[in-house]
């Protein structure tokens, strides 16, 4: 799946500007969900199992360097409904920053970095499906020197991740 053009109706579009790294992906989905934070719960709940086991290795290499563990992508609260997660609620590895219908802002901040991601329900005559938009900036050496390692296999698991969400 290619990268699409970093979308200018993106609620974090005005974080593009100084970002260290962005990109952003699409997905043709049908049926659509019916909203953008259904998407995410989804498209994470069916991640492929290496995307989670990456997530452990960096958990697991990360803790010496005094980051943040952030658990698996869909450690999710089974318990919760969609319609009951609210803003500054936990999501699996992120933060909910802002909710609507079409757009689902999340975030994480650690010493090193500050990730924000956009997910939006696409819902249009021409076509319907999912973008995903992520955002990072650095805050000093080690968010470079992890972005080095990281945004290569970022490039993998987003794709990855959206096209079982596609199916």
């Amino acid at each position: 799946m290619p990268a699409q053009d970093l979308p200018l109706d993106c609620a974090i579009s005005a974080s593009y500007v100084n970002a260290s790294f962005a990109d952003s992906y699409w997905v043709k989905v049908d049926p659509l969900p019916d909203s953008a934070l259904a998407a995410y719960i989804l498209m994470v709940k069916q991640a492929p199992s290496w995307v989670n086991g990456l997530m452990s290795l960096r958990n697991q290499i990360v803790k010496h360097l005094g980051l943040k563990d952030l658990g698996a992508l869909a450690s999710l609260d089974e318990q919760k409904n969609v319609v009951e997660y609210r803003v500054g609620d936990r999501l699996g590895i992120f933060s909910i920053v802002s909710l609507t219908r079409n757009e689902l802002v999340l975030s994480d901040v650690d010493k090193h970095l500050r990730v924000q991601l956009s997910v939006q329900r696409v819902d249009q005559a021409h076509q319907q499906g999912v973008s995903v938009t992520t955002v990072v900036h650095n805050h000093n050496l080690l968010g470079k020197v992890y972005m080095f390692f990281v945004a290569p296999v970022h490039k993998l698991i987003v794709p990855a991740t959206l096209a079982k969400l596609g199916k």
